[in-house]
C-alpha cells in the first residue's frame, strides 16, 4: 500500500522537483524565491484536500470492513461532494487575499509580484485537486492502491511533459509552470474517478437526506483532519518568514529543500494514507492485534526508509547542489538537509503513522492537537533560537528538533489510544463519537 501510493506521490513530487530545476535554469533568484513563497500558500490550500481524503478513506474503509458496500458508496459520494464544495469556497477566499498572504510570508518587490501571479493561476483549480485526492483515498480504501497510483502518475506525467514546452518552448517562464500544474490537477481528478465508476459501482445519486445524514460523520473526521493538516502550512509559513530575514538566496535554498523533502521521502508521506485504511478495516472488523501490528510495521518501515534515503542523500549532496547551481547560503542549506536533518525525518514519519492511528481509531482531535502543538510550540520558539544562534541553517535545525519532540509525544499518545481501544473491545463506530454531539447541535436526524 505504501509503495504504490508513494510511487504516485513521488511522480508528482518529481515534477515539482523538475519545476524548480527548470526555474533555476532561468538564472533568476527571485523566480526560485517566488516559488518558495508560493509553495507555503499552496501547501495551505492542499490541506483541505488532504483532510477530505482522510475522511473519505476512513469512512469508506470502515464501511467496507463492516461488510456494507452500499453505505461505502453513499459515504464516498457525500464525502466527495462536501470536499468539492468546501474546497471551492476556500480557494475563493485564498484567491481574494493573495497579495496579503504573500506579503505575510515576507515577500517583497518583484518576488512578491511573481508569487501572486503564480498562485492566481493555480489556486482556482483546488477543487480538481481535491477530487483527485478523495478519489485516490476511496480507491485505497478498497485496497486498490495500484489504480490510485496511476491517477497521480498520469497527473505527474502531464505536468512533466508540459513543463519544458510551456516554460522554454513557449517562453512562458513561471506562467508556464503554473499552467502545467493546472493541467495535472484536471487529469488527476479524471483518472481517479474513472476506476471507481468502472470497478467499484461508482457513486450513488445524492439526496438531501443522505447528505444530511453523512454530514456529521464526514465533519467529525474531516474537520479535525483539515485543522490538523492546516498546522503544517502555518508552521511552514512562519519558517518561510523567518528565512526571509536572511535574503532571497536563503529562501531559494529553503525552496530547494522543500522540493527535495517530499521527493526523497515520498514513501513516508504516503505511509499515513496507506496504513490508515489497513487500521480502519481491521478496527471495523474488531481485530485489535492487527491494528497494533500495522502500527508497528509502519514505524519499522519508516526507520528503514529514512536510513537508506539519508545515506543516499549524503552521498549525492554535491551533485544535487550543482544541479540547482546552488552557491553561498543556498548550497549550505542543501548540504545541511542532505546530512543530519534527513535522518531526523524519522520523527516526522512517526507523527504520520500516529496520525493515521488517531484518525482511524476515533481520536481525530488528538491528531489535531499534536500537529498544532508541533507547528507552534515545536516550531516558533525553536526556530527563533536556532536563527539567533546559527543564522539561516538554525531555522531548519529548529524546525527539525520540533519534529523530533512531538513525534515522540505522538507515539506515546498512539500507544495509549490503542491500549484503550483494546481494553474496551471492538468499537466499530469509534470514529463517529462526535457524531451524536454534532447531530444534536445541528438538529439533524438520521
Amino acid at each position: 500500500m505504501s509503495l504504490t501510493a508513494s510511487v504516485g506521490l513521488m511522480g508528482i513530487f518529481f515534477v515539482d522537483f523538475l519545476d524548480m530545476v527548470f526555474i533555476a535554469m532561468l538564472g533568476k533568484a527571485e523566480l526560485a524565491a517566488a516559488v518558495g513563497y508560493a509553495a507555503a500558500i499552496l501547501f495551505f490550500t492542499t490541506s483541505f484536500g488532504i483532510g477530505m481524503a482522510i475522511s473519505a478513506g476512513a469512512l469508506v474503509s470502515r464501511a467496507l470492513g463492516a461488510g456494507d458496500e452500499e453505505v461505502a458508496r453513499e459515504r464516498a459520494t457525500n464525502a466527495l461532494i462536501y470536499g468539492v464544495l468546501s474546497g471551492a469556497v476556500f480557494a475563493a477566499l485564498v484567491w481574494s487575499q493573495l497579495e496579503w498572504l504573500v506579503a505575510l510570508m515576507g515577500a517583497t518587490g518583484e518576488t512578491a509580484v511573481l508569487a501572486v501571479h503564480y498562485l492566481a493561476i493555480i489556486v482556482p483549480f483546488l477543487p480538481f485537486l481535491i477530487v483527485g485526492m478523495v478519489g485516490g483515498a476511496i480507491l485505497r480504501a478498497h485496497g486498490d492502491a495500484r489504480r490510485a497510483m496511476y491517477a497521480t502518475l498520469y497527473g505527474g506525467g502531464v505536468n512533466a511533459v508540459l513543463d519544458p514546452i510551456l516554460i522554454f518552448g513557449l517562453g512562458l517562464d513561471l506562467t508556464g509552470a503554473a499552467l502545467a500544474s493546472v493541467a495535472a490537477r484536471v487529469v488527476m481528478a479524471a483518472t481517479s474517478l474513472l476506476p471507481i465508476l468502472k470497478h467499484y459501482g461508482g457513486f450513488k445519486r445524492p439526496t438531501w437526506r443522505s447528505l444530511a445524514r453523512d454530514f456529521p460523520p464526514v465533519l467529525a473526521i474531516a474537520g479535525p483532519a483539515i485543522l490538523t493538516q492546516l498546522a503544517t502550512p502555518v508552521g511552514q509559513a512562519y519558517v518561510t518568514r523567518a528565512m526571509a530575514e536572511f535574503g532571497e538566496l536563503a529562501v531559494a535554498g529553503m525552496a530547494i529543500v522543500g522540493r527535495l523533502t517530499p521527493l526523497a521521502f515520498g514513501v513516508i508521506f504516503a505511509l499515513s494514507g496507506a496504513v490508515g485504511p489497513i487500521i480502519g478495516q481491521n478496527h471495523g472488523a474488531g481485530n485489535a492485534e492487527r491494528v497494533r501490528g500495522a502500527f508497528r510495521a509502519g514505524l519499522i518501515f519508516t526507520a528503514l526508509v529514512v536510513v537508506a534515503v539519508s545515506a543516499l542523500l549524503f552521498g549525492l549532496r554535491r551533485p544535487i547542489a550543482d544541479l540547482f547551481g546552488a552557491y553561498g547560503i543556498t548550497r549550505e542549506l542543501v548540504y545541511l538537509f542532505c546530512g543530519p536533518l534527513a535522518l531526523l525525518f524519522f520523527f516526522n514519519g512517526m507523527l504520520f503513522v500516529s496520525n493515521a492511528a488517531f484518525n482511524n481509531l476515533g481520536r481525530p482531535l488528538y491528531s489535531t492537537g499534536v500537529n498544532w502543538a508541533r507547528h507552534t510550540l515545536g516550531t516558533i520558539p525553536l526556530v527563533m533560537i536556532g536563527a539567533a544562534l546559527f543564522g539561516a541553517p538554525g531555522v531548519l535545525i529548529g524546525q527539525a528538533l520540533g519534529g523530533m519532540i512531538f513525534g515522540l509525544l505522538a507515539l506515546v499518545l498512539a500507544g495509549r489510544v490503542m491500549a484503550q481501544t483494546n481494553a474496551g473491545g471492538p468499537q466499530p463506530e469509534a470514529p463517529f463519537q462526535l457524531q451524536a454531539r454534532l447531530l444534536s447541535l445541528l438538529h439533524l436526524r438520521r
